[in-house]
Parts: structure tokens; C-alpha cells; sequence
């Protein structure tokens, strides 16, 4: 890898005027500049059109047109980017100035790691922001849930070449992605001890119900490769802590 490596950075946005230009600036205004900046629409009616138009001179490539959900925009932004390494920003979060260049910094130091990681922080309804570490028990991230953060997820093309998301999935396609690449090679994975994205915690798995939230784990651990009597443990697992949490 070069030292400066091209960095692409997608954000995927549906009727997202409301945070979109503080996502755009969060971009644009990166201590690193060798960045190729792809938004991919899925056919927006509010403002959002006329807020990629006000920075269309700072954004590589953009489109909007219909999809088929979240993922689907995900992997067609990676198919447009050409970027050694892929980051994706969502239309409601942003990075902190020196996210980038932190990941180049990484990739540089780790030339054999493909997935770069951090901690993020959690932005509250009230403007409050508490710092989300990386939880680094295999355990907990395999049996009960995400522990990674996603939105600080920055990854090689090589990955992206033979993993994409899920488009089946309505909001774990991220973690049966990540656990996938866990058991194929857990030695890809860089952690940085940073925050350096914002993320707000309004996100679509909070408005899942129990049973599609189990039913939906349970597809992403069997697509990802885990076995039967562990995918069976874990269901079990999360079906007794759930249970436990609506109960107190």
C-alpha cells in the first residue's frame, strides 16, 4: 500500500435532509484529502437531492434511484468505489476530523490487516455524546450480539471482493458480515482504541420485536458459517436474557 492511499467513504441516505449536511461536512472536512466520496440516494422526496447538488463538487459520485433497502445501497456504493480501503458513514452520523487518517495511519503500520475498527461515541436524543468502546470478547460477540462498532468500520476492497451484505436481512446483515469474516480469519481484524465516528441511537433494529430480532440472529450465525449447536446455544442464550430484561 502506498502512502497515500485512495480512501473511499460512502454514506447511503433515504429522506435523510435532516443530518445529511453535517454527515457531508464530517467528510469533507477530513484531515486526510485523498478521499473519493460516494452517496448513493434511494430516491429521496424531501430535501436531500438539493443538499448533494449544494456539495456536488465535493462528492466523487452519486446516485439516486430505488433499492431494495439499506444493504442493497450498501454494496452498490462498494461496487462504485475504487478506493483500496471502504468506509461507509450513514446520513444521520459523522467522523470526527481525523477518522481517516487514523485508518491510513493503521493500514500503513498493519499492511497485512483488511478490517480497521474503533470505538465510537453514542450520541443521545439530548445532544450528549457517551464514548461506545469495542467489547473484545469473542464470546459475547459470537452467542449474544454486536460488539463491534460498525459505523467505525473502514475495509480493504479485498474483503468486500468476496463478502458483501446481506440485502435478506432487515438489521444484522452488518454483524453476520463481521461474523462471517471473524471465523474465516480473525487475524484481519485492526482495532484502534479511538472514538472517531458520532453515531446517533436511532437505528432499525430498535424497532424490531423479540421474535424477529431472534429469528433474524439465528439466520445471520447460519449464514455466517457457525455450526447448529452453537447457533442453537446462542438462540437459547439470547432468548433467557431478553426474557430476563422484560421481565425486571
Amino acid at each position: 500500500m502506498s502512502s497515500h492511499p485512495l480512501i473511499s467513504v460512502i454514506t447511503v441516505v433515504y429522506n435523510g435532509e435532516k443530518y445529511l449536511e453535517q454527515t457531508i461536512q464530517s467528510v469533507v472536512g477530513q484531515t486526510y484529502t485523498n478521499i473519493e466520496y460516494i452517496i448513493v440516494d434511494g430516491g429521496s422526496t424531501d430535501g436531500t437531492l438539493d443538499l448533494i447538488k449544494k456539495y456536488e463538487s465535493n462528492i466523487s459520485k452519486w446516485v439516486s434511484e430505488r433499492d431494495k433497502g439499506l444493504y442493497d445501497a450498501m454494496n452498490k456504493g462498494i461496487r462504485m468505489a475504487k478506493g483500496d480501503i471502504i468506509g461507509m458513514i450513514n446520513s444521520d452520523d459523522w467522523y470526527e476530523p481525523e477518522a481517516v487518517q487514523l485508518i491510513v495511519d493503521a493500514a500503513i503500520q498493519n499492511p497485512s490487516k483488511k478490517i480497521f475498527h474503533g470505538d465510537r461515541y453514542d450520541v443521545l436524543k439530548d445532544g450528549t455524546r457517551k464514548v461506545k468502546p469495542f467489547h473484545p470478547s469473542r464470546f459475547k460477540f459470537v452467542y449474544y450480539g454486536m460488539t463491534y462498532n460498525h459505523p467505525s468500520m473502514f475495509v480493504h476492497r479485498d474483503i468486500y471482493e468476496n463478502t458483501i451484505y446481506n440485502i435478506n436481512l432487515r438489521a444484522l446483515s452488518d454483524y453476520e458480515f463481521v461474523l462471517k469474516n471473524l471465523l474465516q480469519d480473525s487475524e484481519v481484524f485492526q482495532y484502534i482504541a479511538i472514538s472517531y465516528v458520532n453515531y446517533r441511537l436511532d437505528g432499525l433494529s430498535g424497532t424490531m420485536s423479540t421474535k424477529e430480532i431472534l429469528r433474524e440472529g439465528y439466520t445471520a450465525r447460519r449464514n455466517a458459517g457457525l455450526v447448529f449447536i452453537k447457533n442453537s446455544f446462542s438462540y437459547c442464550l439470547r432468548l433467557l436474557i431478553r426474557t430476563a430484561q422484560f421481565k425486571f
